[in-house]
């Protein structure tokens, strides 16, 4: 016969199967994002793009990922997160095909679109499914390993994508980027059925048609102009869009909560930002991904353009921040047991201090000295990434129903893209500013330190908001000691 202690130490110690699948698939996803940048100058050359063409293989993708994350949250919701998860993996697989196989500029451009697109699908269902399936202190590890899949993926992608160009396989040069997903999206489809559980959803919603519209085009009308609009020198059409997005936005809040007054079911359920808890994460969430998102970019820029390094090398100093990263993240929980929500803040400073000194390192060492004097500032950055990763989205995710996990998940990534493409835009205009039109080699490190001068209060910003986080309660943790009581504290974070 079982005992009570034996079922409940079994219960800890789920199969974490589920878990390893949905990442791969997840990671595969936002790893696109970031990868693709490093295959810029080989298409130009290779299918005799433009410099116009070949931004739209990057704006494509991240513009259709953006608009779709909400759409593809509620899909989850309402056809549950598993089948969303298979048919989103499953167009993924063959849209990278269809990239990598491109026999022309505008070909790619479609295909990425697509893929992004079916990229909004599958990624707010890592989360739900976690959601789901794990409880307690396995929900916990489990969000810190999502935290990890999330952080490594944008900081490998560029190591990744430099390495996989320069072994350039059967001479498929940059074609390779995209192909390495086939094989891997079709082992995650064959293995996701019989690894992750079918997760029952509400019978009966019907999809809020109407929202999806809305949504759809006040996404696009903020996101486009602010991925598209520095490249092409701010015209009037990227202007009128931004503006025509807040009535758009306006009207979209309106209907959402008619719907909701009239127990309908919204794309989004406005009950979801009376969680103080939700609207504070994903406020951080956005601002903290202002910084992340245009320090990869600009510091890739740097390196590549300003210093003259091909993007393996480039990549591979990266790797001190993926260090940092991934030291940092299996000490969250211990620091989480002992300051809670806190351990966000602090990771959030680090990271402002690690982007710092870079800046104040590049501004020492102009275009001469070597390079790699930044390792340190990338480490120290690194390192409050790890803090940042997990903690930030499990507490913003505390309060949330189990039954709108989808939705929120995809609320949270859309906050993640909108955050990155902002951040682009923003510090875009103090770096290519400095640049000029013809920019000579000593402009780009003053253009660096200035951007990194901007960027340094996104982090800073985070700092404050964790302050009006809702404070765990501490008679949830129980009364137990030791290692009990990170496990306690922990889950007032993740659960």
């Amino acid at each position: 016969m079982t005992s009570p202690q034996t079922a409940d130490r079994a219960a800890d110690r789920p199969s974490w199967a589920p878990l390893a699948v949905v990442l791969i698939g997840g990671f595969i996803a936002f790893l696109d994002f970031f990868i693709a940048n490093v295959t810029i100058p080989s298409i130009q050359s290779d299918l005799g793009a433009s410099a116009p063409e070949t931004e739209l293989v990057m704006v494509g993708y991240g513009a259709a990922l953006c608009v779709g994350l909400i759409t593809g949250g509620r899909m989850g919701d309402i056809f549950g997160p598993r089948r969303m998860f298979l048919i989103g993996l499953a167009l993924f697989t063959v849209a990278s095909a269809a990239c990598g196989f491109a026999p022309s500029i505008w070909f790619l451009i479609v295909a990425r679109v697509i893929q992004g697109l079916s990229s909004a699908l599958l990624a707010p269902q890592v989360l739900a499914i976690v959601s789901h399936v794990y409880t307690g202190e396995a929900r916990g590890r489990a969000f810190s390993a999502y935290g990890l899949m999330l952080g490594l993926s944008g900081l490998c992608g560029q190591l990744i994508g430099g390495a996989l160009i320069a072994l350039d396989v059967a001479g498929l040069d940059w074609r390779t980027v995209f192909l390495i997903n086939i094989p891997i999206g079709l082992v995650i489809l064959a293995l996701t059925p019989r690894t992750v559980p079918y997760i029952r959803t509400a019978s009966g919603t019907k999809l809020d048609l109407a929202g999806v519209a809305l949504a759809t085009v006040s996404l696009a009308a903020v996101v486009v102009p602010l991925l598209e609009g520095r490249e092409q020198g701010w015209p009037l059409w990227a202007w009128l869009s931004l503006i025509a997005s807040v009535p758009l936005f306006a009207l979209f809040i309106t209907h959402q909560r008619r719907l909701a007054a009239r127990n309908a079911a919204p794309l989004i359920d406005p009950g979801l930002f009376r969680e103080r808890g939700f609207t504070v994460g994903v406020t951080a969430y956005f601002v903290y991904f202002m910084s992340m998102g245009s320090f990869f970019l600009l510091f890739a820029i740097y390196m590549q353009e300003g210093r003259g390094w091909d993007p393996l090398p480039s990549g591979l100093l990266f790797t001190t921040m993926s260090a940092g990263f991934f030291g940092s993240s299996f000490l969250a929980g211990k620091i989480a047991a002992r300051i809670g929500n806190q351990v966000i803040a602090l990771g959030a400073g680090l990271v402002a201090v690690g982007y710092g000194t870079v800046g104040l390192i590049v501004a020492q060492l102009g275009t001469d000295g070597t390079a790699g004097w930044v390792a340190p500032g990338l480490l120290v950055a690194g390192f409050g990434m790890g803090l940042v990763a997990a903690p930030l989205p499990a507490a913003a995710l505390a309060g949330v129903d189990p039954k709108h996990a989808s939705s929120a998940s995809g609320v949270l990534s859309t906050a993640m893209e909108g955050g990155a493409a902002l951040g682009v835009s923003l510090v875009g205009l103090v770096f290519f500013g400095t640049l000029g039109n013809s920019p000579a080699l000593d402009s780009y490190p003053k253009a660096f330190y200035l951007s990194i001068a901007v960027i340094v209060v996104f982090p800073v910003i985070v700092t404050l908001l964790v302050q009006a986080l809702p404070k765990p309660d501490p008679a949830a943790a129980g009364g137990s000691q030791g290692s009990d009581d990170e496990v306690g504290a922990v889950e007032q974070l993740v659960h």
